[in-house]
């Protein structure tokens, strides 16, 4: 193992790798923030514009007061299937990648109480929320001169040096003064990240007809989940750019080969929110639907691994041995969502359309980490977002003389970062089929596309940028059964 000849360096040597490698910034906060597709066929396929509908178990994750709305009792169970592909541009070199999952993804039962007036219907269950899953690949040679060896010896940071590719530099009297590298660009960089994981929500909701054609409704959700990013990255020469020792005191590192690093992010989520909403039967055609949903209030126990590897012409392989572990814990809190719509209900067809608000310049870190780290993140978090208005279109189309519904939609949710063009802002084309082969089943069938584009540095700003082109594609099947 290589060791500094400085004293102290190496009792916080994982704090600061980890410090300058994984600290926790806005990201984490706007990966919790963002709302999903969640996981109801007959929503999704109206574009989830279902604020102003909501009669069904589904009702518990966009309006509980359209619970009030269901007569029988009701068992919902679904499966869903995401596939999401990312074509990256890397210094005009394109990469493509792909990634998937299926699970079962919703599961509650609604209780309607008989009352001598009015409705009160309660719901029980479990819906999946939000899927973290995405991908992505790039390989091209960095023209510039640029790297992430020359950025963790910048910060002077131990990685590159135990890996062999930095050395320290001393004053005439031997007292360290900083790190330097002979590397200077030039290197072919490749990487590939894996994300994975989904948010969960158990919710106790219910609803109730205070007035005619008025109902009120309030969900409580218990959140859990799992996120985990898998990062592989990689500098070659393969140009022989640096045949040299990389370090002039160890004559091993002679003929510089490739760096790699292998750092694995992880979290396990636990938390909770609260919804409210109210549904009004303005007259036998239009519904109008409103809800808040308060923030949720998250806790990450988060776990950071990275193992690194370089290797040379001499033959020399450096690792990071022991490899680096960190375990920390953290609070997130989200923005409040803000949602209002409306539904014209026809002899056979439905209408539906709806806007949401979300200021993301209130999602906050509220505990855990250092004092002067949260805040700063929060600073970040008030500069860098904004508010937005999502919103979303729906219609559905019911077949006279036959158990056939026809659904699509659309979905628009802005992009929360200030100044991005519309390219950023995620879209969806929605459809769908509801068959009801008796009054007491039914089967609902999604789909959606959706596409939007994205950037991502490896390191620094604009110094080695991936340019991503994303597509996504999720079905949903859901059955009910009521009686």
């Amino acid at each position: 193992m290589k060791i500094k000849h400085i004293i102290g360096i190496s009792i916080f040597l994982g704090f600061l790798i980890y410090d300058l490698v994984s600290a926790q910034n806005f990201n984490d906060a706007l990966r919790l923030s963002t709302p999903g597709l969640g996981s109801s066929a007959r929503a999704l396929s109206l574009g989830n514009s279902y604020s102003a509908l909501s009669n069904d178990y589904s009702g518990a994750f966009f309006n509980p007061a359209g619970l009030g709305l269901v007569s029988k009792q009701q068992v919902y169970g679904g499966l869903n299937y995401t596939s999401i592909n990312n074509n990256t541009s890397f210094f005009n070199n394109k990469s493509d990648a792909t990634n998937s999952s299926t699970d079962f993804s919703q599961f509650g039962m609604v209780f309607p109480v008989a009352t001598y007036k009015g409705s009160l219907v309660f719901s029980i269950g479990y819906g999946r929320i939000k899927d973290f899953s995405k991908s992505l690949k790039f390989e091209a040679i960095n023209p510039n001169n640029s790297s992430m060896i020359q950025d963790l010896t910048s910060t002077n940071d131990d990685i590159a040096y135990l890996l062999g590719v930095s050395y320290p530099v001393n004053d005439a009297g031997g007292n360290y003064l900083f790190d330097d590298t002979i590397i200077r660009g030039g290197l072919k960089q490749s990487g590939n990240i894996i994300q994975s994981g989904n948010i969960n929500a158990f919710a106790f909701s219910g609803a109730i007809e205070i007035a005619k054609d008025v109902y009120l409704g309030a969900s409580l959700d218990i959140l859990n989940g799992t996120y985990k990013n898998n990062r592989e990255y990689t500098e070659e020469d393969v140009n022989n750019l640096y045949p040299g020792l990389t370090d002039p005191g160890d004559s091993s590192t002679a003929d510089f080969q490739s760096f790699y690093l292998n750092d694995i992010l992880s979290w396990d989520l636990s938390g909770w929110d609260f919804k409210t909403g109210v549904l009004y039967k303005l007259n036998p055609l239009i519904n109008i639907g409103a809800t808040i949903k308060f923030p949720s209030h998250y806790t990450i126990k988060e776990s950071y691994f990275v193992s690194g590897e370089s290797t040379f012409g001499s033959g020399q392989v450096f690792t990071l041995n022991p490899p680096i572990d960190n375990k920390t814990e953290y609070d997130i809190s989200t923005p409040y969502e803000f949602t209002t719509g409306a539904a014209l209900n026809l002899p056979f067809a439905v209408f539906t359309g709806q806007v949401q608000l979300i200021d993301y310049r209130s999602m906050e870190f509220t505990d855990g980490l250092d004092e002067g780290a949260r805040e700063q993140n929060n600073r970040d978090i008030n500069n860098l977002f904004r508010g937005v208005v999502n919103y979303n279109l729906g219609f559905e189309y019911r077949f006279p003389f036959m158990d056939l519904a026809l659904r699509g939609g659309f979905i628009y949710m802005k992009s929360p970062f200030k100044d991005d063009p519309p390219e950023f802002d995620k879209k969806y084309f929605t459809a769908g089929l509801g068959i009801a082969p008796n009054s007491n089943f039914a089967v609902n069938l999604a789909y959606a596309h959706g596409w939007w584009e994205n950037f991502g540095d490896n390191y620094g700003v604009n110094e080695s940028r991936t340019f991503q082109d994303i597509k996504r594609d999720n079905f949903i099947l859901n059955f009910v059964y009521q009686y």
